[in-house]
């Protein structure tokens, strides 16, 4: 019984940690085309330079 457990738990832990993966990706694909979009539709300041669209 111990050793059926043990297995279930492995694939419980393998699942949830390859769903959390697989959304980590998700999220991270999103906040590089956020980044892009923001990197290319920057607007110009009153010098005429782009800009920075964050503020850091």
């Amino acid at each position: 019984m111990v050793p059926l457990l043990l297995v279930l738990l492995l694939a419980l832990i393998l699942f949830g940690a390859g769903f959390a993966l697989k959304a980590l990706w998700w999220i991270a694909v999103i906040v590089l085309v956020v980044w892009l979009l923001g990197f290319v539709l920057r607007s110009a300041d009153t010098g005429g330079r782009k800009g920075r669209w964050y503020r850091w």
